[in-house]
């Protein structure tokens, strides 16, 4: 006889799947999640308590899904699919608090095959990494709609959208202005006063219109003041919030004591006129984060160059953003992959870590997909493009947590400013509460709710993101890109620059190359040129330049790269080595720039390089002399002398450095407590630009994107570095500034507001004013900045 068993959670019987997990049984996975969670935070005793308590998440809609297992479909929904794991982006419009991205990020610990979670909070979406081999994207949406967040998922949020304005705030905010507007022409009679016999026998019926209409805005209109401050609460966190909560609750208590007890009027249109008021500032502040954050997403990572190739093989830098779909583009040995292509040429080995956090690489043979993200180890690639650009993809990328060099700044000012400033501010309330009470009672809750109201430090919120937003696109616009607002304040503190040489202050181009050996004859020049056209250092791409034969694709095979030292392959059914003396066992002159080649370990001859600075160089290190300046360079000596007449007052310069030992150079000064900006080349000096407290990756015409720097620089612009020093350290004056306007905003209106000088309605229109200036102040000072250092462009 078969004994029917009941879910563990939800106590019901089990009929479609029989779970197992921890020795308990559970009837689904919804059920097991409640359970983990329950677990995991110590609530287990929910069980004792409520025996056979628990709410089985209906699954009834289980199958609402299954449509995401389609193959078309979940290609068109993933960002990413390769190996075992996926990628996926879902938008989560229940979003709305602290707890629910602690949760969200948390989903590893809930489901052994999600790898990661990430959320967005400003875009409400949820991107999240999982083994598809062992969980279903059907059963993923599922797994998220159990635990209360259900994706909304129509093929239009695939192709990424700009979220618009949150609509329930409209709604609120009609809602408010309604009430408003009715609650006054209510209350105008009472406001004229006088002995009319009408007035008074009508008066309580206003008055229960005035309840009536000023309920909606306190219980609907100002629910997401209340939410952002329970959930503070419960977080441990007093945030601002609180005492706009306090401010409320005060006024619309007092209001309905005054209407029972036949006392007075109370102050339902001032309440509702102080939430229209606090929703427009709200509604304004969210226009504004939104225009700065589509502007950062679309606008401002247009750096990144790529070679395009055409069918009879020629090469052409282009713009990321030029590329069209069926374009050809050249992948080098340790760049990125900008965009989703299919193989066309070449042997893929590509490590995937920058999307999925797992260093494993994949191989791939012609025909096969390759996704944006992955980077290329080995010998280059010929791609064809399959789809278009998805900037904020590779922005996605770039601020991935695990490039995040985790540093506090004016960030954790603002909040420390703001956490103080509640408790001062209930202080204040407090006490001019308790002194109003024995003066005037009537004149303490007016009192007490325009403290609470005005002293709201929006504007000393805004100030930070709104500034670095500002100065951001300006820098941008100048073809400096910088990854985050944080990087802006960094930059401002920086006391070191370290700048690599080639590349960054040599030009690529330039180099004036003499060869010198035996005559290489055309069958090895060829593959020579093919071999070159897989490295990404900046001499392989001068001299690539510099060998004028045609330009054929031949097969490179095995080929070994060994940073800092040269790279081989087969090529056409022989060796070819490319790279420094020592790497082909021959004696190096100590004052000169060579490449050395060999075929089939026979030396074959060296091409020199004479290095030439890029102009303005004396003038830049001129202006730059507040900063300790080093130098470090893959070269030997040469070039000594002449560095030292470039640069009188440098602090140190070192010569013969492999990447490691850039990369410990940079760990060394900074053990002396300065602050480090690293210049380099973005792929070759990437463990050193990472290590650096700003790393600042210099592209001329090159793929330099990598998520290991903090900004992206166009080379032309090295000799202007000092503008863009000045231009941070002026914007962190501007934030300081702003502090300093919603001080004196908060110090007027409170000593106002104490003094029983002011009415709470009046306290509300203050409020978003106090925003209004700084956001405009902040405009036209950081336009003004721009303007002072790159006159036509900010």
């Amino acid at each position: 006889m078969e004994v029917s068993e009941n879910c563990f959670h939800c106590g019901q019987g089990i009929e479609k799947e029989r779970i197992l997990f921890n020795e308990k049984t559970f009837c689904c996975n919804g059920c097991k999640s409640v359970y983990e969670i329950l677990n995991a935070n110590n609530l287990n005793n929910f069980y004792e308590l409520n025996k056979r308590a628990g709410i089985r998440p209906g699954d009834e809609n289980s199958g609402q899904f299954d449509y995401l297992d389609t193959p078309e479909i979940f290609e068109k929904v993933t960002d990413f699919s390769e190996g075992s794991t996926s990628l996926v982006t879902f938008k989560v419009p229940v979003i709305h608090c602290s707890s629910c991205i602690w949760l969200l990020e948390s989903l590893h610990t809930l489901n052994k095959n999600i790898k990661y979670s990430q959320v967005n909070f400003t875009r409400k979406t949820l991107q999240i990494s999982f083994n598809h081999n062992e969980l279903k994207l059907s059963e993923l949406a599922n797994f998220l709609t159990n635990l209360g967040y259900k994706p909304v998922i129509s093929l239009e949020t695939a192709d990424k959208n700009v979220e618009h304005l949150d609509k329930s705030l409209l709604v609120k905010f009609a809602i408010a202005a309604f009430a408003f507007g009715n609650g006054m022409f209510l209350a105008f009679p009472e406001y004229i006063g006088g002995e009319d016999y009408w007035m008074e026998h009508y008066k309580g019926l206003f008055r229960a219109l005035m309840c009536l209409l000023a309920i909606p805005v306190v219980v609907y209109s100002a629910s997401d003041y209340y939410k952002s401050a329970w959930y503070g609460l419960k977080n441990k966190i007093v945030n601002i919030d609180v005492p706009i909560v306090l401010g409320i609750i005060v006024l619309f208590g007092r209001s309905l004591y005054e209407v029972a007890t036949d006392y007075g009027p109370g102050y339902f249109d001032t309440l509702c006129g102080l939430l229209f008021f606090m929703l427009l500032g709200k509604i304004f502040q969210k226009r504004t984060y939104n225009a700065l954050s589509y502007d950062r997403d679309y606008k401002s990572f247009y750096p990144i160059a790529v070679t395009k190739v055409d069918f009879e093989g020629k090469q052409d830098n282009i713009l990321l953003s030029e590329i069209k779909i069926g374009d050809r583009i050249l992948v080098r040995n340790q760049e990125i992959i900008p965009v989703d292509a299919i193989l066309i040429n070449g042997e893929g080995n590509i490590d995937n870590s920058f999307i999925t956090g797992e260093s494993a690489t994949i191989s791939k043979q012609p025909g096969d997909k390759i996704y944006a993200g992955g980077k290329q180890i080995g010998s280059s690639l010929e791609l064809e493009v399959i789809k278009n650009v998805d900037q904020s993809y590779l922005t996605q990328l770039w601020n991935k947590e695990a490039f995040k060099k985790h540093e506090t700044g004016l960030d954790t000012l603002t909040n420390n400013v703001s956490k103080y400033f509640t408790f001062i501010i209930l202080g204040i309330a407090l006490i001019s509460g308790i002194y109003w009470y024995f003066i005037d009672l009537d004149k303490m809750f007016q009192v007490i709710s325009a403290i609470l109201i005005i002293a709201c430090p929006c504007a000393l919120a805004l100030s930070a993101p709104f500034t670095f937003g500002h100065i951001m696109r300006i820098l941008g616009r100048n073809k400096f890109y910088v990854k985050d607002t944080i990087t802006i304040e960094k930059i401002a503190k920086l006391d070191t620059i370290v700048f690599d040489k080639t590349g960054t202050i040599t030009h690529r181009k330039k180099s004036n190359i003499a060869y010198e050996g035996a005559e290489i004859k055309e069958f090895d020049l060829l593959n020579i040129k093919t071999l070159l056209k897989n490295s990404n250092h900046p001499l392989s791409k001068s001299l690539y330049e510099f060998i004028e034969v045609n330009d054929d694709y031949y097969q490179v095979e095995h080929f070994r790269e060994i940073s800092g030292k040269g790279y081989e392959a087969m090529v056409r059914g022989n060796l070819y080595k490319i790279g420094s003396a020592k790497y082909n066992n021959q004696d190096s002159k100590n004052l000169e720039t060579a490449v050395y080649i060999s075929k089939n370990n026979e030396f074959i001859g060296k091409f020199i390089f004479k290095n030439e600075y890029r102009e303005n160089l004396k003038n830049l290190f001129k202006k730059i002399t507040g900063y300790n300046v080093f130098i470090l360079s893959g070269d030997n000596s040469s070039e000594e002398k002449q560095l030292k007449e470039l640069i009188p007052a440098y602090k140190g310069m070192a010569f013969n450095q492999s990447p490691e030992d850039k990369l410990n150079y940079i760990k060394t000064l900074q053990d002396q407590n300065f602050k480090v900006a690293m210049l380099g080349d973005g792929l070759n000096d990437a463990g050193a630009l990472k290590q650096s407290n700003v790393g600042i990756a210099i592209a001329d015409d090159t793929n330099s994107f990598t998520p290991s720097s903090d900004v992206i620089m166009n080379g032309e612009k090295v000799v202007l570095l000092d503008k863009y020093l000045n231009v941070c350290k002026g914007s962190m004056a501007i934030v300081k500034m702003t502090f300093i306007i919603s001080f004196l905003y908060n110090i007027v209106g409170l000593s106002y507001a104490v003094t029983g000088h002011m009415h709470p309605l009046f306290a509300a229109l203050i409020m978003p004013a106090s925003s209004i200036t700084v956001v405009s102040f902040t405009t036209l000072s950081t336009w003004i900045l721009g303007r002072k250092y790159f006159k036509k462009s900010a």
